[in-house]
């Protein structure tokens, strides 16, 4: 039955934006994702055997995952279906899965695109299991969020998982170029700004053809730069959830870069962070934690620095006490690395795990009574003071256990001191014992 737009043949003359008038027509046409579609790509060569596994698309926005759905289905001949997680229940699903068996039995297969497929919940996300099984549709999910964490294993199972990256500069240029061959004219902007055009788009195909839309909605005369394009379009942050995977990518980014002794790239990612709207609280206390993780006692003083630049920070505020920030970022990352302390530590917990209520020596306990010293508790203690070293070399392990050596400092940093130290009563000891 056709609607009243279809009759009148309104629907085909309703406005559309240029990001969907020139949405690609071939796989071939889709750009930046050669690594999937092209011949040697895991889709290219699923399109090349004429048959399609179900798959789940990972990706930022605006990476051409609907796009890519869309072009398969029609290029392995399964007829198209589109679901959002955002507006679908279990309802939705068993309607489309009811539709989809219909289909099979006119010989012909469906693919199901699920877009933001993370959305569902558990049971959702069951209820496609058993139409997997039987090939009642192959399943094309996409998402923005790390499947690993969002999807059931069992789901996963059934799935390939494959990742679309975000469009590098030369693929935004590719789709800028096929703006203006569909308006006839140029983008009213000069070289750096259109750069910067490229550049404000973060990777996302639809945002960077949104832009050129609303240029030429402006019938600007004379080409805009730099500072007149930031007037004219609004600039969006970057893409940056702090409470999801980006967050944690930034995390890791500004955490290994620092552990590589790297203090470019670790105020690179420290002003991504704060870009993206990151608190700097949150980071201090990361940078803490580097201190005492990566660095230790190779130098005592970065923790001291990462403590400084946390009051500092809150005796200035922003943006002030960011550079504050910024000199405890460039401090350790360009602080001697050691994990001395950290593997003893864990060392150390593991063991205490491992030996129970094991008792210390007898020597090294107080004996506050009378009846303790009678037994013997205290007895032989011998007072490292009074040494004229300053170190008795008794043992302090529970006799049952022995010596254990959970501390090995690498010799690099201040480290190199307390090795010194730890050969030379090593020795003592050993001359002490014998």
């Amino acid at each position: 039955m056709s609607t009243l737009f279809e009759s009148d043949d309104l629907a085909a003359g309703a406005p559309r934006p240029l990001a969907d008038r020139l949405r690609p027509q071939t796989l071939e046409d889709v750009v930046g994702q050669d690594h999937l579609v092209g011949p040697e790509g895991p889709i290219g060569r699923m399109v090349q055997a004429g048959h399609l596994s179900s798959i789940v698309l990972w990706g930022p926005p605006g990476t051409g995952k609907t796009t890519t759905a869309r072009l398969l289905a029609e290029r392995v001949g399964l007829k198209f279906e589109q679901i959002s997680a955002i507006f679908s229940g279990v309802a939705d699903l068993k309607k489309v899965f009811e539709t989809a068996r219909v289909t099979r039995l006119s010989g012909r297969g469906t693919l199901l695109f699920v877009d933001e497929i993370h959305r569902f919940n558990k049971a959702q996300q069951d209820s496609f299991l058993p139409v997997l099984e039987d090939g009642t549709i192959t399943l094309v999910g996409a998402t923005t969020e790390n499947p690993s964490f969002e999807l059931n294993a069992a789901l996963l199972s059934r799935a390939q998982v494959l990742v679309l990256r975000r469009l590098d500069d030369e693929a935004l240029e590719v789709l800028l170029c096929r703006a203006e061959a569909f308006e006839g004219r140029p983008l009213p902007v000069t070289g750096d700004a259109r750069a910067a055009l490229r550049a404000m788009a973060d990777g996302d195909g639809r945002f960077v053809l949104n832009l050129a839309q609303d240029l030429y909605a402006l019938n600007i005369e004379e080409p805009l730069g730099t500072s007149e394009l930031a007037h004219a379009v609004q600039r969006r942050a970057p893409v940056y959830d702090k409470s999801g995977e980006g967050h944690y990518n930034l995390v890791s980014a500004l955490h290994k870069s620092v552990r590589g002794s790297d203090p470019d790239a670790a105020l690179y990612w420290f002003a991504r962070m704060l870009v993206g709207g990151e608190q700097p609280l949150a980071i201090l206390r990361r940078l803490v934690r580097m201190a005492v993780e990566d660095i230790g006692l190779a130098d005592p003083q970065a923790l001291s620095q990462t403590l400084a630049a946390k009051d500092a920070y809150d005796f200035l505020g922003s943006p002030e006490g960011e550079l504050a920030i910024a000199q405890a970022v460039i401090y350790v990352a360009t602080a001697p690395k050691s994990n001395g302390n950290y593997v003893a530590f864990k060392a150390a917990m593991r063991e205490a795990k491992s030996t129970g209520s094991i008792a210390p020596p007898a020597h090294i306990l107080n004996a506050p009574t009378k009846t303790m010293k009678e037994l013997g508790i205290g007895a032989g203690y011998v007072y490292d003071h009074d040494t004229p070293e300053g170190f008795s070399g008794q043992n302090y392990f529970p006799e049952e256990m022995g010596r254990r050596q959970f501390y090995a400092p690498p010799d690099r940093g201040f480290e190199r001191e307390i090795n010194k130290r730890l050969t030379y009563w090593a020795r003592l000891r050993q001359e002490k014992s014998s």
